[in-house]
């Protein structure tokens, strides 16, 4: 058991993870790393990770034992698109936080699906922004009280599985730090498919925002996101206006379609066949 569980630390290059102590990114780290060691990668050769400005940008960014490039705030889908481009061989990974990707980054990230771009982005939804002291973000609940909303958040949160979807993911989940092992399932999921990928997942934060909520362990946090976490099955029988509050969690959509890498080489060679005959 120590050998497996200790197994891990070869995709990583040995330096301490600068999260906050209880941080739900350790977990997700986790998640991710076991399901790569489980689909039977030796390491990370076959992949490339990019990642923006954020608490969750920092996950592979120097830490994982791989090639990464750590990008300006929003930005780290126009350039995972420029590798995923020249390497169509590689496993293009972005991760990046609630700010990052749904905020400055949101129009990339609606782009990148409606293409069908072929790459995995893993976002970490803290429902804050954490690393910058605390303001409302895109996905923080109504009603919620940031350092910019002392009186409680006056708009409502996006649903960013659901955006995915709309915008054209060929697959789209959400998990939360209390369902690790169903994360770690999803990852190997997305990870063994094309097109554009997307894991939502809600993490707690109990430095930033844990104690704006009256959440003032780890623990306490973990528990609240477990207690309001309801399944899509159970979702869509009570009907949208009571899942106010509630995280809804599941596989939101699994359907393949051509990427944009297989329809550029198609277009490609349509367009070589054509001026051969001209």
């Amino acid at each position: 058991m120590m050998a497996e569980k200790s197994s891990i630390k070869k995709y990583l290059r040995g330096m301490k993870f600068p999260f906050c102590a209880g941080c739900g990114l350790f977990g997700i780290v986790d998640s991710f790393l076991r399901a790569v060691q489980e689909l039977g990668y030796k390491n990370f050769k076959k992949f490339v990770f990019c990642s923006g400005i954020g608490c969750s940008s920092w996950i592979p960014s120097p830490f994982f034992l791989a090639d990464s490039i750590h990008t300006l705030h929003g930005r780290s889908i126009p350039v995972a698109t420029g590798i995923k481009l020249r390497r169509p061989d590689l496993n293009v990974v972005v991760f990046g936080g609630d700010g990052d990707l749904m905020g400055i980054g949101l129009g990339h990230f609606m782009h990148a699906a409606r293409r069908n771009l072929d790459i995995l982005v893993v976002m970490s939804n803290n429902m804050i922004y954490g690393m910058t002291g605390g303001q409302v973000a895109p996905t923080t609940p109504f009603g919620a009280i940031t350092t910019t909303t002392p009186y409680g958040n006056f708009e409502q949160p996006f649903d960013a599985a659901s955006l995915a979807v709309a915008a054209g993911a060929t697959f789209s989940a959400r998990w939360t730090t209390a369902h690790l092992k169903e994360l770690k399932k999803t990852i190997k999921i997305a990870l063994g498919l094309n097109g554009f990928r997307f894991i939502e997942v809600v993490s707690h934060c109990p430095t930033g925002f844990g104690r704006k909520r009256g959440l003032k362990t780890p623990q306490e946090f973990v528990d609240w996101v477990r207690d309001n976490a309801i399944s899509i099955g159970e979702a869509r029988k009570i009907g949208k206006n009571k899942q106010k509050n509630k995280i809804v969690i599941g596989e939101f959509i699994r359907k393949p379609r051509l990427t944009l890498i297989e329809n550029i080489y198609a277009i490609t060679r349509e367009a070589q066949k054509l001026g051969k005959e001209n």
